[in-house]
């Protein structure tokens, strides 16, 4: 739909109205017959139809374009009304900056932002509104630090409370210990079949350094013998040499 004829100040052109809804042109999209639509408007005629609404030529949204430049300018450069005039709004403006104004204006109507709230409220009240909205949060005066609404001041127990919180904080705790001693375990576990496994290693190796050092004594023994009757040829020789 497009915008309401009613807000705009001064004569709009025929041109800028759309050809189904008869307002203003509200995100307009032209055919190529030069027949120009809201865009919201186009689509739902173009569920039902094949053509245009007023000389029924054949269209598709595929054939749809932007307004011609010249065209959008004069739609942007028309002055309307606030959609807030009724609630005492008294702004006008261009086209081009309406939503930006009624994004900001402060006769908006908008929700109270407090949880449970339902009540729409004029932007600049909001403030005053908050200040005594039965849904309101507010730290308890007793000093327990709970964040109450207004609503529960009478049935509010800081020793309930924070009863609760104890033993909402004992359990936690209670599971955060259990969940430590379980990592512990498994990671003394981890330790352990790591150690047995290098304990198993380091013994092989002793008992290959073992056979190793058998056979190198094994080895300077067989030298030991063999230097020893060397030594024993060599003066059986020396003896034979000194008879000759």
């Amino acid at each position: 739909m497009g915008y309401d004829i009613e807000r705009f100040v001064g004569y709009v052109n025929e041109g800028l109205l759309c050809s189904i809804c008869r307002d203003v042109l509200e995100d307009p999209l032209q055919a190529p017959c030069e027949h120009a639509f809201c865009t919201a408007c186009i689509h739902g005629w173009l569920v039902h139809h094949s053509n245009c609404p007023e000389d029924r030529q054949v269209i598709d949204v595929s054939l749809l374009r932007p307004l011609y430049r010249y065209m959008k300018n004069d739609l942007n450069r028309l002055q309307l009304h606030c959609r807030n005039r009724e609630y005492g709004c008294e702004m006008v403006c261009s086209l081009e900056s309406i939503d930006r104004h009624e994004r900001e204006c402060e006769y908006s109507q908008i929700p109270c932002s407090n949880a449970g709230c339902t009540v729409q409220i004029e932007r600049r009240n909001l403030e005053g509104h908050l200040a005594v909205c039965e849904y309101r949060s507010r730290e308890c005066p007793n000093g327990c630090g709970y964040t109450i609404l207004s609503a529960e001041d009478t049935q509010h127990n800081c020793v309930a409370e924070l009863r609760t919180e104890l033993e909402l904080l004992r359990s936690e705790m209670i599971c955060r210990v259990e969940e430590a001693k379980h990592e512990m375990e498994s990671r003394l576990d981890s330790q352990r079949r790591h150690m047995v496994q290098k304990e198993s290693v380091l013994q092989n190796e002793i008992e290959e350094l073992k056979s190793q050092m058998s056979r190198m004594m094994s080895d300077v023994r067989s030298l030991m013998a063999a230097e020893r009757q060397h030594r024993q040829e060599l003066e059986q020789a020396e003896l034979e040499k000194r008879e000759l």
